[in-house]
């Protein structure tokens, strides 16, 4: 285990998490630096990402061909091309290499596409309709997430109120309808309508941009731990740092082909980047913020159980009892049932031995989740102390001072009394390596 070590040049802190500042200081993680806390991380890393592969390929199709279809029945049946789309940061021809595998779909994403849990090769409507799939329900909360909790900074949420993006849209929009009545009409009826189904298709985009880099990061560091090159949890956060900063000038765009024709509604040339318009909002809106728990407990908004304002939110991952009640939103049990499928080996034995039966899995799976998602956290709160502050080895202890408070700062979010924040983070919770 990692020794936490108190920086000479400052006296201890005094935060409620003051050993998570200092683990901060000594270039930790949230996450405790333990071999179990490593292979839970990492296991749950490579489960993550192969339902994630088709995650970013589905999110594209809607976001570029589905479009504004008021009645998308069938989103959710991506095409061959989609599958066969080549991953920009893996395969040979990728424009950085990320993961050292085939930039096409990942064969255990297509494995369980031809014959699902039913291990029976069936046309994929019925896999589909029988539910047994990709539960692309869990990708959609999450956009929904971005979507609805707009104002996270960049530059793109302003720009998706711009006239510029209105006249993008109307062009695509009267494109899509041309030659059916029944779609112009209800354009000219309730242009708003179709405005808005227009920014919800460049989020589907914005956040398929986003899962498309993660997934070859999280295929690479699940290789790199099998070879024992990631051999500790502050080697795992720091690749992960490291490929936040070498994508984060990656173009954010949103595109749509209608008939064989492209249509920009956020052309490339707007210089919206993946760091700043997807990767924060996103760990803003889905790690932190996202819903109140549907199907888990009822809320009194009279009795301030509900945050009068939005930003007061904290139903995120980070928080999220961990009940199997098959909700879309968070807690992500749909996600779980997703990464069941993909578990190694390793995982799959470690919670045997752990759980209590089969049933018991899906709960334990949530856990590791959130545990491996505090770490993903982690490395976003070093890399914004490392875009905008100082080195953790600089000699100024004034600098390292303002590198303790913008920690501290990040740790507060879990200490909030109002609306039961600070009971219900579970970062506290991830201290002890009993919290199964």
């Amino acid at each position: 285990m990692t020794t936490t070590l108190v920086t000479p040049k400052l006296p201890p802190s005094t935060h409620p998490f003051a050993e998570v500042v200092h683990r901060f200081e000594a270039g930790g993680s949230m996450l405790p630096d333990t071999p179990e806390n490593l292979m839970q991380i990492i296991g749950l890393y490579k489960a993550y990402a192969v339902p994630m592969d088709f995650y970013w390929r589905d999110l594209l199709y809607i976001a570029e061909q589905v479009f504004v279809d008021p009645l998308p029945f069938f989103k959710f049946i991506i095409p061959e091309e989609y599958l066969k789309l080549a991953n920009h940061y893996a395969g040979d021809n990728a424009d950085l290499r990320i993961w050292r595998g085939p930039a096409t779909a990942h064969p255990e994403l297509l494995e369980f596409m031809e014959k699902g849990e039913l291990k029976r090769k069936l046309p994929r409507i019925l896999h589909h309709l029988w539910h047994d799939r990709i539960n692309m329900e869990f990708a959609e909360e999450c956009m929904r997430a971005m979507l609805w909790h707009r104002d996270m900074g960049g530059l793109l949420d302003p720009y998706m109120d711009s006239e510029e993006y209105k006249q993008n849209a109307d062009r695509a929009i009267r494109a899509y309808c041309q030659g059916n009545p029944l779609l112009t009409g209800l354009y000219k009826l309730f242009p708003d309508m179709f405005l808005e189904l227009c920014r919800q298709a460049t989020m589907y985009s914005v956040l398929g941009l986003f899962w498309e880099v993660m997934a070859p990061v999280f295929f690479e560091m699940s290789d790199l731990y099998d070879e024992g090159k990631i051999t500790s949890v502050p080697e795992a956060m720091n690749f992960l740092v490291n490929g936040i900063f070498a994508i984060a000038g990656r173009p954010i765009y949103h595109r749509v082909r209608i008939r064989g024709e492209w249509y920009d509604i956020v052309p490339k040339s707007k210089g919206f980047t993946w760091l700043y318009e997807a990767a924060f909002p996103y760990v803003e809106a889905v790690f932190y913020r996202s819903s109140p728990f549907r199907g888990t407990k009822s809320y009194n908004a009279q009795a301030n159980q509900v945050p009068v304002n939005q930003l007061d939110f904290h139903y995120g991952v980070l928080y999220a009892d961990k009940f199997p009640v098959a909700s879309a939103g968070i807690p992500p049990t749909l996600l779980h049932q997703d990464m069941y499928h993909f578990l190694p080996q390793y995982l799959v034995e470690y919670y045997r031995k752990h759980c209590r039966g089969e049933d018991d899995m899906l709960i334990q799976i949530g856990i590791s989740f959130q545990r491996s998602m505090y770490n993903v956290t982690s490395a976003v709160i070093q890399a914004g102390r490392a875009a905008f502050l100082y080195p953790l080895d600089d000699p100024n202890p004034r600098h390292l001072m303002m590198n303790r408070r913008y920690f501290e700062g990040q740790l507060n979010r879990f200490t909030r009394p109002e609306y039961g924040i600070r009971e219900a983070a579970r970062l506290a919770y991830i201290q002890d390596q009993n919290y199964r």
